[in-house]
């Protein structure tokens, strides 16, 4: 038997676990085990390399790793990094998902990672960050509906994962900048998160300089005609195309910091981010359809 679901199977076995999930949210939430209980944290820095453990330091719920491409002023005070357990009927929260009838945080790992550099605290990076949220206490299977979500503070979640892998379950999603982070599992069709981060991409593209966009939206136009000819190869060397050109661009005629002050706009760092998670989805379309 084949290790890869085909698109139906993969549907019905998220729609068994979607409706048992419902379930037990809200016998969490009634039990008052999921509402927005803080959860200790201790974090740990080396290089370029933030380590967090969250949770009870004996048992861990969850072990999160920021990998900056170039940070300067990293520490475990700048990060500003702290946890809570969310409540899964707190209307406020369902707002923020990027569908609330199709995502969903998992009732075994309610977890909310917030991470809020001080305006102070002397922050900053190049490009980009990879997050990696890595727990026990969610399982994985091959074609796996987790993904790693972001939003601002209180503001909209987005979807930014780049992998999901087993250990027992590893989301990772690439940034541009903070706060908010969610693993949530989400069953909407591939396809339409797909040309969601299609419009992410051009979005970005039209806040860069003028003299920049002809190339970029040329490359942008390439991925969407691979995508809809089926020619899944040639979208996803564009996207590597548009990663490439946004590092090496990136600080010279592309803004390419993110600093805690908040006064930069990392605008290569948002394309590359962009490009990534639009990378996973398109693979995840090739392999396992809508």
């Amino acid at each position: 038997m084949s290790t890869l679901m085909n698109a139906n199977d993969r549907k019905r076995a998220c729609t068994r676990r979607w409706s048992t999930w419902l379930l037990a949210g809200g016998l969490v939430a009634g039990m008052g085990v999921a509402s927005a209980q803080s959860v200790p944290v201790v974090v740990d820095v080396s290089g370029n390399v933030a380590t967090v453990q969250v949770g009870n330091p004996a048992n861990p719920l969850a072990d999160l790793t920021i990998t900056f491409d170039d940070a300067s002023g990293l520490s475990a005070a700048s990060l500003g990094v702290s946890a809570k357990l969310v409540d899964l009927g707190d209307p406020t929260l369902v707002a923020r998902l990027p569908d609330p009838r199709l995502t969903l945080p998992d009732p075994a790992l309610p977890l909310m990672i917030t991470i809020e550099p001080p305006h102070t605290g002397g922050l900053s990076f190049l490009r980009t960050a990879r997050v990696e949220l890595h727990t026990h206490a969610l399982v994985y299977t091959v074609g796996s509906s987790y993904r790693l979500i972001k939003a601002p503070l209180n503001g909209s979640f987005r979807d930014i994962t780049d992998e999901i892998a087993p250990g027992s379950v590893r989301a990772t999603g690439t940034t541009g900048g903070f706060s908010q982070f969610l693993v949530v599992t989400d069953v909407r069709e591939t396809g339409a998160v797909v040309a969601e981060k299609l419009g992410w991409l051009r979005s970005d593209v039209a806040a860069l300089p003028a003299a920049e966009q002809p190339a970029f939206d040329a490359l942008v136009d390439a991925v969407q005609s691979g995508v809809e000819s089926g020619s899944y190869a040639n979208a996803i060397a564009a996207l590597d195309a548009i990663r490439a050109r946004a590092a090496q661009r990136g600080g010279s005629t592309i803004p390419n910091v993110w600093r805690a002050s908040r006064d930069a706009d990392n605008q290569a760092g948002a394309l590359i981010a962009d490009a990534t998670t639009m990378k996973f989805s398109v693979a995840y379309l090739r392999d396992y359809g809508q």
